[in-house]
């Protein structure tokens, strides 16, 4: 088994709804996130995927973050709290999404996203 690691990063501002602290006031983060990409089968070059590829996609998803109040952006506009568990999981749907991981036994897939709010404080989501 193969694993590829790609990092990437926003920067956006948030707060969280009926918090018992300090978090329920508007803040910031410079958020990083890493995805982690899983697989056997390896293409001519002999890559799992292209970094580049990944880097590209996941660069594309987070613009959608990026020097925003995430409080104002769907599905947290919408009730859904802007934590960072809640991300992780909006992030990695929005990535696996994407038509660099083709479907077929053994092909790359994305196997997980962490997102870190701080240097010493991340979550991570996996499909399983």
């Amino acid at each position: 088994m193969y694993e590829l690691k790609v990092e990437g990063a926003f920067e956006a501002a948030h707060q969280i709804p009926n918090y018992p602290g300090k978090c329920a006031r508007l803040h910031g983060h410079n958020w990083v996130v890493e995805a982690t990409v899983k697989g056997t089968e390896l293409d001519e070059l002999g890559m799992l995927v292209d970094f580049k590829a990944v880097k590209k996609e996941l660069g594309t998803v987070l613009d959608a973050f990026d020097h925003r109040f995430l409080n104002d952006l769907a599905p947290f506009s919408q009730g859904v709290n802007p934590t960072a568990e809640n991300l992780a999981h909006i992030i990695f749907e929005r990535l696996a999404a994407s038509s660099i991981f083709p479907e077929g036994e053994g092909r790359a897939y994305l196997a997980s996203v962490t997102v870190w709010e701080s240097p010493k404080s991340s979550v991570t989501y996996s499909a399983s």
